[in-house]
C-alpha cells in the first residue's frame, strides 16, 4: 500500500505514455505478447557433454534458466510487474516452474515451487539451487504450502471462490503476507514450463492475471532442419525452440532486446555462465540477494600452459 509491497517498491519517473498503458490494457492478458527463440541445439549439447565428463550434471532448462538470471543482472528492468495500474520494481529475482511428482500409483501430480535466485549466481549456482528444490518437493509427503492449500480451500463448497478473491483483494493493494507471496508461485519474475520433458512441443503460454509474472517461457521439443551454408552445401542443423510470452507494458522493446541479446549470447557460449558477471545492475531502489546454495559444483582447475623462452 501506498507504494510499497513486501516484493516490490514503486517506480517513480516513468514517462506519461509508458505510465497510462496499464489504464488502456488493465489486465495482463490484454498486454500479451508472443515471441519465437529458437535456440542452437548443439553448443549447448557439447557444453552439457563436457561438464558431464567433468562431473557436473547440467540440464539445458538449467542453461535457460541461468541465462536468464544473468539477463536480468545486466538488464534489471525486465525484472518489473504491474499490479493496480502502477508499476513495480521486483525485490527479488526468482522463477517458477511445475514438476511432476512421485506417486506409489504412477498417476500423475503436479507441483508448482519459486526458487530464489541471486543476480551473481553462475551455472553452478543456479543447477544446485534447481536440483535442490526438486528434490525438496518431489514427494507427496513434501508438497508445497501452494498445493496443500488449493487441496484444502478445493474440499469445501464456496471456499475457492472466497479464498482467491480475499487474496486477489490483499495482493491489489499490497496487504498479503511475504510469507504467503513467498509461497505463490505466481508472483514471480519468470515461469517456465520445460515441454521437452513431456515430449511435447513450445507453448505460447498465457501470463496469469492472477499473481504478478511478467515472462513466461514454454521449452519445447528440440527440432532438426536442413539449411545450406556459405558454399551452398546443405548441412543437418538442431534448434531448441522457446515460446515466449511478455507483458509488453513493463518495458520498451528496445530493452527487450537487448535483454534478448544477453541471454543469446550466453546460450550460444554457455561457459560464460561459469563465472559470475563484472557487474550487476539493479533497478532505483531495490537491490536484493539470496544466500549461495550448498553443494556446489566446483570445476577442475585448468593449468595454464607455459612458454619456455
Amino acid at each position: 500500500m501506498f507504494g510499497f509491497r513486501p516484493e516490490g517498491r514503486r517506480v517513480r519517473g516513468i514517462d506519461p505514455i509508458v505510465q497510462i498503458t496499464p489504464y488502456l490494457m488493465p489486465m495482463r492478458c490484454d498486454a500479451q505478447v508472443f515471441l519465437d527463440y529458437d535456440v542452437e541445439y548443439e553448443p549447448l549439447m557439447r557444453y552439457i557433454a563436457q561438464k558431464s565428463r567433468e562431473g557436473a550434471k547440467i540440464t539445458f532448462m538449467e542453461l535457460v534458466v541461468a541465462s536468464y538470471v544473468r539477463a536480468v543482472s545486466q538488464v534489471p528492468e525486465i525484472n518489473r510487474f504491474i499490479m493496480n495500474k502502477q508499476f513495480y520494481n521486483r525485490k527479488e529475482l526468482t522463477v517458477s516452474y511445475t514438476i511432476l511428482m512421485d506417486t506409489e500409483d504412477g498417476s500423475i501430480k503436479e507441483n508448482a515451487v519459486k526458487i530464489f535466485f541471486d543476480p551473481t549466481d553462475t551455472i553452478f549456482d543456479v543447477s544446485a539451487r534447481m536440483k535442490q528444490a526438486v528434490a525438496a518437493n518431489r514427494k507427496e509427503e513434501t508438497a508445497g504450502f501452494a498445493l496443500k492449500l488449493a487441496s484444502f480451500v478445493m474440499k469445501i463448497p464456496l471456499l475457492p471462490n472466497l479464498v482467491v478473491g480475499l487474496v486477489k483483494l490483499l495482493d491489489r493493494y499490497g496487504l498479503c503476507p511475504k510469507a504467503l507471496l513467498d509461497a505463490l508461485p505466481f508472483h514471480t519474475s519468470m515461469y517456465i514450463t520445460n515441454n521437452a520433458s513431456i515430449g511435447l512441443m513450445r507453448v505460447y503460454h498465457h501470463i496469469y492475471n492472477f499473481g504478478n509474472t511478467s515472462v513466461f517461457f514454454g521449452m519445447g521439443i528440440p527440432k532438426r532442419y536442413n539449411t545450406v551454408d556459405a558454399k551452398g552445401n546443405v548441412i543437418r542443423k538442431c534448434q531448441l525452440p522457446i515460446g515466449i510470452t511478455v507483458d509488453e507494458r513493463v518495458c520498451g522493446g528496445a530493452t527487450y532486446a537487448k535483454f534478448f541479446a544477453v541471454m543469446k549470447q550466453c546460450l550460444c557460449h554457455p561457459e560464460l555462465l561459469e563465472k559470475a558477471p563484472e557487474k550487476v545492475y539493479f533497478n532505483q531502489g531495490v537491490e536484493y540477494h539470496s544466500p549461495k546454495p550448498e553443494g556446489v559444483f566446483q570445476p577442475p582447475v585448468k593449468e595454464e600452459a607455459t612458454v619456455s623462452v
